[in-house]
């Protein structure tokens, strides 16, 4: 006996989502010699030999019955700075192409200026499939660019680029390791952000001490002077403070002395009440600070800000991930979406990058702060 679906259409389209394509324009030429085209992600290559590809249309579309009886049409892969190209063919407008850069391919059927590659194909069948049918074409000639693809998943756009980690546990240059943590972390960076609606960094340890590389805003941003390459400090930053109670003592000393010494907002610790301090963010694995003005000519409020260290395969802290925000909305809470979704995060990136566990990772700078 058969089972109905147990989901809706909008379920499966965010289940299919999570395939990430490439996006296409498929365009032709109606019986009257003027184009048509359209956005579809449902190409798919079929054979090699001979040179087969497929795509499917929507039974419902405009434009079906003119690919229902074209002989041509060019499949252009579009590359990622043609967002607008994307947009303008998944409108159903009446002129398409106004304004739009083409060339005649083969039979005349327009190829779109700008694209990753073109396939300019021969229709040879279609197949009903369901509310679509598909086409199958054979790909007479190809061209490509070294333009970067679009990619599509998950309901927007994204940028295609090379896996960051290979062989993670490599024997790479340190520095190379870290450039490949930073764009790795980068993109999951701007995912939590999307996700939470919170102002993220990412941090780093740089040779004058903590440095943010990127900032992902929230859509009600805590100020309008986040920079990247600001240089925090270590003792009065949710960021320098990540860094001072998983790095290496002789990799901070320097920096902590100075501020010891010289800062304001530093000098009224010592250096006990500095190790409890350090002792207990390593032992929380997190830095909370609730409502400082240290940061009050930067910003012009108080903040409150939080910070949890990613580890590479060596168990070293290679970056932190940090969130600032208005002390009145931000939710540091231990059982809050933020601090529950940047624990995840730096714990996925560590992974990713080689750690053992976070946890491991901690134990091994316990008594070497």
């Amino acid at each position: 006996m058969g089972h109905e679906a147990a989901f809706d259409s909008r379920a499966l389209r965010q289940v299919l989502g999570a395939f990430v394509t490439g996006v296409t324009v498929i365009t032709t030429l109606d019986r009257d010699g003027r184009p048509q085209g359209l956005t579809a992600n449902s190409f798919s290559s079929v054979s090699l030999d001979p040179p087969l590809i497929l795509w499917s249309q929507s039974l419902t579309a405009p434009s079906h019955p003119v690919f229902r009886e074209a002989e041509r049409f060019v499949v252009n892969i579009l590359a990622d700075d043609q967002v607008e190209v994307s947009n303008r063919f998944a409108r159903g407008s009446a002129d398409k192409f106004a304004g739009c850069a083409t060339r005649p391919g083969l039979g005349g059927v327009p190829l779109i200026e700008g694209c990753s590659a073109w396939l300019e194909c021969r229709r040879i069948d279609s197949f009903p499939g369901g509310d679509h049918v598909v086409f199958l074409g054979q790909v007479d000639r190809i061209e490509r660019t070294g333009r970067q693809p679009l990619v599509f998943g998950g309901g927007r756009y994204l940028v295609a680029q090379p896996h960051d980690l290979g062989d993670a546990a490599s024997g790479a240059g340190a520095n190379i390791a870290r450039l490949k943590a930073v764009r790795l972390a980068t993109r999951a960076l701007v995912e939590l952000s999307d996700e939470l609606d919170e102002t993220l960094g990412l941090g780093v340890w740089g040779n004058k001490g903590p440095t943010i590389v990127r900032w992902e805003e929230a859509s009600q941003p805590v100020s309008d002077n986040l920079r990247t390459g600001l240089v925090l400090p270590v003792l009065t930053s949710a960021t320098g403070l990540a860094f001072a109670a998983w790095l290496p003592r002789e990799a901070t000393a320097p920096f902590v002395e100075a501020e010891l010494a010289h800062d304001a907002a530093a000098r009224g610790l010592d250096a006990a009440e500095l190790e409890q301090q350090l002792a207990q963010v390593r032992a929380t694995g997190i830095v909370r600070l609730v409502g400082t003005d240290a940061f009050a000519d930067l910003y012009g409020t108080s903040i409150s800000a939080a910070s949890v260290p990613v580890f590479d395969a060596s168990g070293a802290m290679v970056l932190a991930l940090t969130t600032i925000g208005n002390t009145q909305r931000l939710d540091l809470g231990e059982g809050g979406r933020l601090v529950g979704g940047l624990r995840q995060c730096a714990a996925t990136l560590s992974h990713r990058l080689g750690a053992r566990s976070t946890v491991a990772a901690n134990d091994s700078q316990e008594n070497d702060p």
